[in-house]
């Protein structure tokens, strides 16, 4: 049992790897930067997305993931061959095993294709196990216990809720909404609203800085630069937390639905437990200012942010990693 470890964290816009007993040691952009010359991968991670809206004709910087699923299979292998590489730092002696967190909405040919993607980059042995069970273990929630816990786990591409007993998914939904989405809606509204077109590195700025759930008391306000729709020439423009809190409306109107739906799937006595333990909200997307009083009042059930939220899923996928028998038995496939 020479072999090490890797527990990976493939999201959509941030890719997270754990090693057992040194925690998280890579956070970095899922984004790749290609040469379209030759097909050659130019740069990975932080770099690549310092040239998202600022690369050449000939050369483009993608997210090969799209929705949590490999959009790319060749641009996701290079990434997954990197990130590998740099969290062995060169001991290459012996391949490591590899564990990677997919959504729990994912078809068996996605599920295929990670596989594939993980043992062409470098893995001995690839194992899949799905978001919600790994948020829930990496927030610290007994998912062992004969007991109901709701997790709802918002990342960049997708938003996973499930209701976990025993190790096993009792009732859940995947929705294909995550921060992306609401960075676009955050772009669309400013286009529409003041004529001005934002990237979605500033949309995504403005999200984090200004935005909210729900309307708030005090407004915030920032200043944004863009293009004028009209003129073409560049501007300056007054945002407010009210302009965020209007465009993410719908996006966010869409996890409301799907916790909805999971909550009329939960048997009575676990729907009695979830009632009494609250839901525990984790990933990147789940920090948006006042998200969890609007799920709270949306569904009557009390919410709370897990610590270090955007951490959980990575964490309790090298928790799982380091008991890789137990959970062989319980909770996914290899």
């Amino acid at each position: 049992m020479f072999g090490k470890k890797i527990g990976i964290d493939l999201g959509t816009t941030t890719v997270l790897v754990y090693i057992p007993k040194k925690g998280i040691i890579i956070n970095e952009p899922s984004v790749v930067a290609v040469s379209l010359a030759d097909r050659k991968v130019l740069a990975v991670g932080k770099e690549a997305k310092d040239m998202i809206g600022r690369t050449p004709d000939t050369i483009v910087a993608r997210r090969p993931l799209k929705d949590g699923v490999i959009a790319d299979y060749r641009t996701t292998e290079a990434m997954l061959r990197y990130f590998i590489n740099k969290a062995l730092g060169g001991m290459r002696l012996f391949r490591p095993e590899v564990m990677v967190a997919v959504p729990g909405g994912i078809t068996s040919t996605e599920r295929r294709a990670v596989i594939d993607a993980t043992i062409s980059a470098g893995a001995r042995a690839a194992y899949i196990i799905k978001e919600p069970v790994v948020a829930a273990i990496g927030a610290d929630i007994p998912i062992g216990s004969a007991s109901g816990h709701m997790i709802i786990d918002i990342g960049g591409g997708t938003s996973e809720i499930a209701v976990i007993s025993l190790g096993g998914i009792v009732s859940s939904s995947s929705v294909r909404i995550g921060g992306n989405k609401l960075d676009a809606a955050i772009q669309e509204h400013v286009r529409r609203k003041h004529g001005l077109a934002v990237g979605e590195r500033t949309a995504e700025d403005i999200k984090i800085k200004i935005g909210s759930a729900l309307y708030l008391e005090d407004k915030l306000e920032m200043e944004v630069k863009g293009r004028d729709m009209i003129t073409g020439l560049p501007r300056i423009i007054a945002v407010t937390s009210d302009d965020v809190t209007d465009a993410i409306q719908h996006e966010l109107q869409g996890i409301v639905d799907a916790i909805k739906e999971v909550l009329r799937a939960t048997p009575p006595e676990l729907s009695a437990d979830v009632m009494q333990k609250g839901m525990v909200l984790s990933g990147g997307s789940s920090q948006l200012r006042n998200l969890d009083r609007l799920f709270a009042e949306a569904t009557g059930v009390p919410a709370y942010v897990a610590d270090n939220p955007q951490q959980c899923v990575a964490k309790g996928t090298g928790i799982a990693l380091e008991n890789l028998e137990l959970y062989k038995r319980s909770v996914f496939s290899s």
